[in-house]
């Protein structure tokens, strides 16, 4: 499903414009993206959760020289699927 898809289906399934639709899911992914950079977790139940996660510093290996190298801490993304959505994926 595209994202015109998404709003399409959201501004029917809400009896609102496509407009409105849009608008809301940008505020959505507007406060979705900060709330997980500031390192909050963001759970809708029964949906999805998504939250970030540290990532240890290890040693990897360039694969066209064959080089070790370090690969430095960091932060990476978690995205759980709750169970509704897990029981409609069956």
């Amino acid at each position: 499903m595209s994202r015109s898809d998404l709003v399409a289906a959201l501004a029917e399934k809400a009896d609102t414009s496509k407009t409105n639709a849009d608008a809301v899911l940008s505020a959505f992914s507007d406060i979705l993206i900060d709330a997980v950079g500031k390192g909050e977790k963001v759970s809708i139940p029964g949906i999805v959760s998504v939250e970030r996660v540290k990532r240890a510093a290890r040693t990897g290996r360039n694969p066209s020289t064959g080089e070790t190298i370090q690969i430095p801490a960091g932060f990476g993304v978690k995205v759980s699927a709750g169970s509704r959505l897990k029981s409609a994926a069956k």
